[in-house]
């Protein structure tokens, strides 16, 4: 329907032109836009406004000659001036209703449009930890993720919906601790439960459910799994709470045994996961993919590995107090950060990093992370690896570049 109007009062503004009434020269840029107010019509248009100074008029004596001007029209009912000369169309009811036959003939394709030209996007949202149930902070995320990806879809964009689940690292193996621990408690262990595990009702679940499963596979004496450990922290203030929970993870590693100690460890992931996947299709929230973590780093092709040697290569890491760091302040980032701490072990970050460059690499035209309000900080530091990543791919299409141009 603007499109309409704008028509309508443009064939009137030349009309005034070619009469002399308007200067050649004078451009005016015709806006048509909804009425704040409906009393004042559907529509309206400031054009007799606009052509004042140049036409040397007054705005109101404009509006009356752009409505004798008007070309008839069986979709305007009527057509009035308003304030200094705002120009007020009242649409008909048939116009008003033409709307409602178009959307009921264009069903599910009505508000599709082709301006994504079917470029492949990438929607990233949610990506909670599995480490619990998803609570309301993370429906947030859902929401806003599903609908951005669907509203892309409806502007003729290919979307992939990703879910990035974080199955590695120390969050998880506290995880898998603390089920160990409430499975021990289950088979009549003593066990003081340490104050910086899991310790909602559904690690109870999880470790009844395996030991539904396994039976007493995994029991260990629980003298044996609680010696000598650092000490929890006390009441006064002593003690390390981030010391122990890691000595109990090592505990758990050295007394169950890779395998085993595995076995514990998918089981809780999988029950959360899978609890996860329920709760999202039930809010209406499908996945492409569901990418883990774990897959970065396991297996030949170890992405975190390959990430930070490129980084290195370029000149973006450094070593500092044993461990390595990725000059991430010159790419806008506030301070350095840590991609290998100093006993080795690569930090989230790296295999955000390392993933971050794997959505780049799959051929995504535009990558969108919707993240909560507790990561906006890692916003700089994801910006900056990214950066040096396209920078890193521009140099390797232009020595392609130059090696064809040398081969022709």
């Amino acid at each position: 329907m603007k499109d309409h109007l704008h028509g309508l009062v443009s064939q009137a503004i030349e009309l005034l032109r070619n009469e002399g009434i308007l200067p050649e020269e004078a451009q005016i840029n015709v806006q048509i836009e909804r009425t704040r107010d409906a009393s004042h019509g559907d529509f309206a248009t400031n054009a007799a406004m606009m052509m004042a100074k140049p036409a040397r008029r007054k705005p109101r004596d404009l509006a009356e000659m752009i409505i004798e001007r008007l070309p008839a029209s069986d979709e305007v009912s009527k057509v009035e001036i308003a304030g200094p000369g705002f120009i007020n169309f009242y649409l008909t009811s048939d116009a008003l209703q033409a709307v409602i036959k178009k959307i009921v003939e264009a069903g599910e394709a009505d508000g599709h449009s082709t301006v994504g030209e079917g470029k492949l996007v990438q929607v990233e949202f949610v990506s909670a930890n599995p480490t619990g149930p998803l609570h309301v902070g993370h429906g947030r995320g859902a929401a806003y993720g599903a609908t951005v990806a669907d509203l892309l879809v409806a502007a003729g964009f290919r979307v992939h919906r990703e879910y990035y689940v974080n199955d590695a690292g120390r969050q998880m193996d506290i995880l898998a601790a603390s089920v160990w621990l409430r499975y021990l408690q289950a088979c009549g262990e003593e066990i003081v439960f340490p104050s910086n595990g899991y310790k909602g009702d559904y690690v109870l679940d999880i470790a009844a459910q395996l030991k539904q499963a396994e039976g007493e596979r995994f029991q260990r004496a629980g003298a044996e799994v609680m010696a000598d450990l650092p000490l929890d922290v006390q009441e006064d203030g002593s003690g390390d709470k981030e010391l122990h929970i890691d000595a109990i993870i090592e505990r758990a590693k050295s007394l169950l045994g890779a395998a085993d100690y595995r076995v514990v460890f998918d089981h809780g992931l999988n029950l959360i996961l899978n609890d996860i996947r329920e709760d999202l299709q039930e809010f209406g929230v499908i996945y492409e993919e569901w990418y883990s973590e774990r897959s970065l780093t396991e297996g030949d092709d170890n992405r975190v590995a390959i990430a930070l040697k490129r980084l290195e290569e370029n000149g973006h890491i450094y070593e500092k107090g044993g461990a390595k760091w990725f000059k991430s302040s010159a790419f806008g980032d506030e301070k350095d950060r840590v991609v290998v701490r100093d006993n080795g072990q690569s930090t989230y970050f790296a295999s955000d990093i390392a993933y971050h460059m794997d959505k780049l690499e799959r051929g995504y035209e535009r990558v969108i992370d919707v993240w909560g309000a507790d990561h906006h900080g890692y916003i700089p530091r994801v910006k900056a690896a990214l950066e040096e990543e396209k920078i890193h791919q521009q140099i390797q299409k232009r020595k392609q570049q130059e090696s064809l141009e040398t081969t022709n």
